[in-house]
């Protein structure tokens, strides 16, 4: 890619049919923490940032800093909310960025209440199609413990291929040798 990323220009928030997806910003800090708290016994076997100090200061930070991260295009984060807006329902993004490709990797997690409903699918499908048209992405990835079979799924239903498994790569959140599986979307 010729241009540097920070002068690409592209919406921080974009909709699909249930949902609005933004990068975080400043005062998103408390929906964040109650939706983290809220599932946290879902989130430490797969997240390792579930295990670190849970407070509203810390997820207020972590939006601050998101946002500060979209804006110089370094990691994409974004928050998942139902239409009306106020409604937190999880959080998303374009992690590992690679521009020259460009390439990008799609994470999810949905609060506890709200699993079940199709949100993860339909934001990893949307955020797809934002990475392919907005972005120019080459190729689009989902990583997942392999034995997070919730998480794989939510991978096939939006559309992704299972490329490769890779034996004994990774520590899982939970501190076990595990394999990983990597979906991938082309353009």
């Amino acid at each position: 890619m010729s241009t540097p990323p920070i002068l690409l220009d592209f919406p921080d928030w974009f909709e699909s049919e249930r949902l609005v997806i933004r990068a975080p910003r400043a005062g998103d800090g408390r929906a964040i923490h109650e939706a983290i708290v809220e599932s946290l016994d879902e989130l430490r076997p797969w997240m390792p940032w579930s295990h670190l100090e849970q407070s509203v200061e810390t997820a207020e930070a972590y939006a601050r800093e998101a946002h500060a991260a979209f804006a110089a295009r370094r990691n994409l984060h974004l928050n998942l909310y139902l239409r009306d807006g106020a409604t937190y329902v999880g959080g998303s993004g374009l992690h590992d960025i690679d521009w020259a490709i460009p390439r990008f990797e799609i994470g999810y997690w949905v609060r506890s209440s709200m699993t079940g409903h199709g949100y993860a699918t339909e934001a990893a499908r949307r955020i797809a199609q934002y990475a392919f048209e907005d972005l120019r992405a080459q190729r689009v990835e989902i990583w997942c413990d392999a034995r997070n079979e919730r998480s794989a799924a939510v991978a096939r239903r939006a559309g992704f291929t299972l490329e490769a498994r890779l034996e004994h790569n990774r520590l899982g959140a939970d501190g076990v040798l595990s394999d990983s599986l990597c979906f991938v979307r082309l353009r």
